[in-house]
């Protein structure tokens, strides 16, 4: 019998949420790997880099387990915005994503250590223009703090955005129908077969 456990390596309660959304049964096991950027990297060069050190890292200490590892990152004119490091940072990076349009990645790989599996997905975002005072009352809300481009679509975020392009499970943080696909090759179903 095939082991088909299914580990999450990714503490993010956003890809959490996603895949028990959609049925999917897991553990989640967090990779301690380095996850600083290369400079000179393209953005999908650096989500696929570090999606690819997470599932791996994890699939070392679980043989035969299938491992998703996942990174995402919010990129302006080719530049990525990560995390913000204060509310001086976080102002900066909404006011440079207001009234233009900003492309979120997210690299996926999943491994069962024998066979490894890897993409990313890309999806336009556009803001609205953003009044200082829309992006003190967000930053205020404490919501940006802890996501790339300091803001969440799934959350209070929601209000800035104008329209997307593509695929709203990436902008979360996961591009779940994608995902789902490449876990079926692996034997790992959720609640649809697809």
């Amino acid at each position: 019998m095939t082991d088909h456990r299914f580990i999450l390596a990714s503490q993010s309660p956003r890809r959490k949420e996603l895949l028990t959304r959609a049925g999917y049964c897991f553990d989640i096991i967090v990779s301690e790997v380095d996850e600083t950027i290369p400079d000179g990297l393209s953005p999908s060069d650096a989500v696929l880099l570090l999606a690819r050190r997470k599932a791996e890292a994890v699939s070392a200490q679980y043989p035969g387990a299938v491992v998703l590892g996942c990174d995402t990152v919010v990129a302006l004119n080719g530049q990525i915005l990560g995390k913000p490091v204060d509310a001086a940072d976080a102002k900066a990076m909404l006011s440079s994503l207001s009234g233009n349009t900003h492309t979120v990645f997210s690299g996926v790989c999943i491994t069962d250590g024998a066979r490894t599996e890897a993409f990313y997905t890309a999806t336009d975002v556009t803001f609205y223009p953003l009044p200082e005072e829309t992006v003190d009352s967000y930053i205020a809300t404490g919501e940006p703090m802890d996501k790339a481009g300091a803001y969440g679509i799934q959350g209070l975020g929601c209000v800035l955005v104008e329209r997307i392009s593509g695929d709203y499970s990436n902008v979360v943080g996961l591009p779940l129908a994608e995902s789902a696909r490449v876990l079926a090759s692996f034997g790992v179903k959720g609640t649809i077969n697809v």
